[in-house]
């Protein structure tokens, strides 16, 4: 016969879903460094083409 799981205590919960959104928050800033070394064009972990097609150019 089936029997019920046990309740997951709300502390479990909360560290699990902490560790999970710290996880989330390194992730977007190291994409958000990357993103402005590559701006700046002093990126030496990233290859970017910067040719003249790929610019948009404003007239």
């Amino acid at each position: 016969m089936a029997v019920p799981k046990k309740r997951t205590s709300k502390s479990k919960k909360n560290s699990r879903l902490a560790k999970w959104t710290n996880k989330a928050n390194l992730q977007a800033k190291k994409a958000l460094s990357l993103a402005k070394s590559i701006l700046s064009g002093k990126s030496t972990s990233f290859i970017s083409n910067n040719s003249e097609e790929n610019t948009v150019k404003e007239v």
